[in-house]
């Protein structure tokens, strides 16, 4: 690997890019470039080129990000194609075996239970739980966290998708490894269409970390300041994700919008912006939720929502659910201002991903969240690598009297 990436230059800066990238509101296009808007840091936005699509117009690829997040330096073509190269080259470490482990599991297993029985065996090919057993002292257990980091970057694709052929399909996996690293994966899932690449790219990007106070990249975070290996730790992550609360949305969404269209076709009623309104009042009278929509920490539309508008603009603009995600964008947010109980009545990330999978015959709901942990893991590893970089200390809880509790329970009812 480039010494960029194990000797970073700017230790303290790369982590504030890393931790404002994922927490920002940070991507503005994704039509010819990967714009990247580092507020409070950068005054300038910083574009992060995309290398794919015949004319370099296509979505950004999942390497550039990698390089981005580990070195907080815009990656050449030059550099991005040799660690395409190397992590091709790293999945040969997966342990012989994992791959018989996941065969040897039930069909009816949940995917993410397998994608987690899987890294974890994966776990005895890790470099930074031998050194740290040898003793390695610690300015440079980095070093070999960043090893293991890679190696989980190279293998968890075909693990992933060995699991999806396994479930869903005969179990046999192609690889083709002169393509990038999702394009590959998507030849390992079984499918083999360059639109369909596009869109595993722009996928495998945006879900990478949002903000670091998620679940699953926190748990990892977590678990990792014991000096549990990147192995461990991101299992441990991907547990947190399999939570319906944290990495269900995107399907729980997606049935949303087929029981809508199922339900005006019943009825015989066409989807346009005023019955999209009435059902929305009847849902919110009774109680219930738009899902798809308000954010924790964003108070305007997800950036990573337009991102994935836009690719359905520019590749399926005619899908019937496409449409139906257009309507209710187009009258939602002013519904829930109007309703005056939601912080953010814009529509965030889950609201297209699913209807995007679905327009290419990726159906299969529960498999979702594995594509999730496959993006995912960019995000809490590396944040992990700089955790070990900085020598962060291991994280505790803090635990308060009964008083405190009362006390604070009368100050905020």
């Amino acid at each position: 690997m480039n010494d960029a990436v194990i000797y970073c230059t700017s230790i303290i800066s790369s982590y504030h890019v890393f931790s404002i990238l994922t927490s920002s509101l940070l991507i503005h296009s994704l039509n010819k470039n990967f714009h990247i808007q580092i507020t409070n840091q950068l005054n300038t936005p910083q574009v992060l080129p995309t290398y794919s699509g015949k004319a370099g117009d296509g979505e950004p690829l999942l390497e550039s990000l990698i390089w981005l997040l580990l070195t907080s330096e815009v990656p050449t073509k030059e550099q991005v194609d040799t660690l395409t190269a190397e992590l091709h080259q790293r999945a040969s470490k997966l342990p012989s075996h994992v791959i018989p482990l996941i065969n040897s599991l039930p069909k009816d297993m949940h995917p993410m239970t397998q994608f987690s029985i899987g890294l974890n065996a994966a776990q005895t090919g890790s470099e930074f739980a031998k050194a740290y057993a040898n003793g390695v002292p610690k300015n440079e257990y980095h070093k070999y966290a960043l090893e293991d980091i890679l190696n989980v970057f190279a293998i968890i694709p075909e693990i992933a998708a060995q699991i999806y052929r396994n479930v869903y399909f005969d179990g046999v996996v192609t690889k083709d490894q002169s393509l990038d690293y999702s394009g590959n994966f998507c030849r390992m899932l079984g499918y083999d269409d360059p639109s369909f690449d596009e869109l595993m790219r722009l996928y495998l990007c945006i879900h990478t970390d949002h903000e670091g106070g998620n679940a699953s990249a926190h748990t990892t975070h977590l678990v990792g300041s014991t000096l549990s290996d990147p192995y461990l730790s991101y299992a441990a992550g991907l547990n947190a994700l399999a939570g319906p609360l944290h990495g269900l949305a995107n399907q729980e969404v997606l049935r949303w919008i087929q029981a809508l269209q199922a339900k005006f076709e019943a009825e015989g009623k066409e989807v346009n912006a005023e019955t999209i309104t009435e059902f929305a009042w009847e849902t919110l009278n009774a109680k219930k939720v738009i899902p798809g929509y308000g954010h924790a920490v964003l108070r305007k539309t997800d950036p990573r929502y337009s991102c994935q508008r836009e690719f359905g603009l520019k590749h399926m603009p005619d899908d019937p659910l496409f449409k139906i995600v257009e309507t209710i964008y187009s009258v939602m947010p002013g519904i829930l201002t109007e309703h005056g109980k939601v912080a953010n009545p814009y529509p965030n990330v889950d609201s297209h991903s699913g209807v995007l999978l679905w327009h290419y015959g990726f159906t299969q709901y529960q498999y979702y969240t594995v594509l999730f942990g496959v993006s995912r893991a960019v995000g809490g590893l590396c944040q992990l690598y700089w955790d070990r970089a900085l020598g962060l200390p291991l994280e505790r809880p803090k635990s308060h009297t009964p008083e405190w509790l009362e006390t604070f329970a009368k100050n905020n009812p």
